[in-house]
């Protein structure tokens, strides 16, 4: 029991700070990319930690599997550096017997992947889908930032606002409308006026309602051009209610994923949410013979190769899905022959050094030597 916890320890805290570590970089990346399109106005930027935290459950479905792979391999190659595996070998412990305690370990981290993969990434994905329709349609006020130029929700005019107030009251604006693409003149519009609002009718439309300013009106290829005063002025930036966003396969649930499986694509996100649970014990198969190293090649000897072969395994697991929506490998086969063989690929490893494996190739190496 004590050597039980030790490995399961050992593994457990490189995994920690390996997960640690892929997480901090992986959402920092992903914290740009959604803070920059906050600053395009695409959504407020009230939401930006709102859909940094919906995102986390697909992100730790690919970093779970990574961190615990490189996990086993430098506990274990620490261990095999430092003579810790050559004592427990020497007592008894036999490395049948360190793959079985290292795969009940993969086995918990299956089932929390399982998890992700197969219900929370998917509510998380809808989750997310709703937040930005909701901000697409009470996009108008919600969106503007003063001091900065902004797209208009229609696309048809270029905002700026230098100062909102308390009561949501803008304090002078400027807009350039672009032109109507059904009118051949081409005119643009440069709107300033003192003050305004944006006004929402029953339909979704939203206008902005201006106060005390003046419209210039003309053509870029012209000098000539129209200078009005008014002291009202009212102008649409968001024509009608938003649009449902297009729903992707993987934003389904598990059960209506399962009602259109008759669907090429279907299948292949049904066995995408199934194979990086499946991969994490395969890959701890691997991981645990590339994990021992000789005393003077350094801990970090396999790591290179091992890490080649973790990459080999995803890229097939996605060529294997876009095999599957494209119906060039049947559905019945699904992504079982790449796990096939990882699993074969993992028994060889394993079995490398024991006596049965030994025999076996064995008779390789004699052929050679035949020929």
């Amino acid at each position: 029991m004590i050597v039980f916890r030790y490995l399961i320890r050992e593994v457990l805290k490189a995994q920690l700070a390996v997960l640690l570590v892929l997480l901090t970089i992986f959402l920092s990346q992903h914290f740009v990319r959604v803070l920059a399109d906050a600053t395009d106005g695409e959504f407020p930027a009230s939401l930006v930690l709102t859909l940094l935290g919906l995102n986390l459950p697909e992100l730790a479905v690919l970093v779970v599997p990574l961190s615990l792979f490189l996990g086993i391999l430098l506990a274990h190659g620490r261990m095999y550096t430092e003579h810790e595996m050559v004592i427990l070998h020497g007592v008894g412990i036999s490395e049948w017997y360190v793959t079985r305690v290292t795969l009940l370990l993969a086995i918990a981290n299956m089932l929390v992947v399982g998890c992700l993969s197969v219900y929370v990434a998917p509510w998380a994905e809808e989750r997310q889908n709703q937040v930005l329709e909701q901000a697409q349609s009470e996009a108008g006020l919600a969106s503007l930032v003063q001091g900065r130029f902004q797209t208009s929700p229609n696309r048809r005019a270029v905002l700026f606002v230098e100062r909102i107030d308390d009561k949501n009251g803008l304090e002078k604006v400027f807009v350039a409308q672009l032109p109507d693409p059904e009118d051949e003149s081409g005119d643009t519009n440069i709107v300033l006026a003192q003050r305004g609002k944006v006004v929402e009718d029953s339909s979704g439309s939203q206008s902005l309602q201006l106060n005390d300013g003046q419209r210039y009106q003309g053509n870029p290829e012209s000098v000539a051009y129209q200078k009005l005063e008014f002291t009202g002025y009212q102008m649409e930036i968001k024509e009608q209610e938003v649009d449902a966003r297009r729903r992707k396969l993987s934003a389904l649930p598990i059960e209506q994923l399962m009602t259109q499986l008759e669907e090429p694509g279907a299948v292949a996100e049904f066995h995408w949410r199934l194979a990086i649970p499946i991969a994490l014990i395969l890959m701890t198969l691997i991981a645990v013979p590339l994990g021992r190293v000789n005393v003077r090649q350094g801990k970090f000897a396999k790591m290179f190769p091992a890490i080649l072969l973790y990459l080999g395994y995803f890229g097939l697991m996605i060529a294997g899905r876009k095999a599957l929506e494209d119906e060039v490998v049947p559905s019945y086969l699904g992504m079982w022959w790449i796990h096939g063989s990882a699993f074969i690929i993992g028994l060889l490893l394993l079995g490398k050094d024991r006596p049965v494996g030994s025999k076996f190739f064995g008779l390789f190496k004699r052929k050679r030597a035949i020929a």
